[in-house]
């Protein structure tokens, strides 16, 4: 029986962006499939006790620095801790990689997330820009025709309908991994999700 991973997930999240590469090495290593799920954390945070970013201690702000930074080296994945367009809404980007999962199946989808993802974090662009979308869809072969669609009633039912079920599931943060029901919260999790899988860590 193949294995499904629920991918909760926003776009703009750098967390997410560290994970992605690595949970599809896993999946690929596992035979496992990939459901792609972005989800709107301004609805869910309210209801888990979660706070956006702005809202945060100036604490927690600054060790998330050192933690991005720390975990950038230790991964060898390049990140720009503090790009110029962030804090960024993410909901179009969401939108827009729903409408690709719709249209152009969940390998495009997925390819297309990790271009968001590295658009905000490695290239410095801004990722709720239409302009910047279109780049994004052009960059990866897909039609611009997706913009149009990623702002129609199918794309918006879907993101409800990710996000009610993330709530419904308990999903708390971004990124977290649901494998047979059992939550796995946030991309240093990944060793804790190649282990349910039976592969070797990432």
């Amino acid at each position: 029986m193949n294995t499904v991973i629920e991918y909760f997930f926003t776009p703009q999240s750098p967390w997410s962006y560290f994970g992605h590469q690595r949970l599809q090495d896993l999946a690929a290593a596992s035979g496992a499939t990939i459901e792609l799920l972005p989800v709107d954390y301004g609805r869910i945070f309210p209801v888990s006790g979660g706070l956006p970013l702005p809202k945060r201690a100036p604490q927690r702000l600054a060790y998330r620095l050192v933690e991005l930074r720390r975990f950038s080296v230790q991964l060898g994945i390049a990140l720009n801790p503090q790009p110029t367009h962030f804090p960024v809404p993410g909901d179009d980007a969401a939108r827009l990689i729903i409408a690709v999962q719709q249209h152009d199946g969940n390998a495009a989808a997925l390819a297309l997330t990790g271009a968001v993802m590295r658009a905000l974090w490695v290239q410095d662009r801004h990722i709720a820009d239409p302009a910047t979308l279109a780049a994004l869809l052009a960059e990866q072969g897909l039609s611009a025709q997706r913009l149009a669609d990623s702002k129609g009633a199918a794309a918006q039912q879907a993101y409800d309908a990710n996000t009610e079920r993330a709530i419904a599931q308990g999903v708390f943060g971004a990124p977290t991994y649901v494998i047979g029901g059992e939550l796995f919260w946030g991309q240093d999790r990944l060793d804790f999700v190649a282990r349910r899988l039976g592969v070797a860590r990432p």
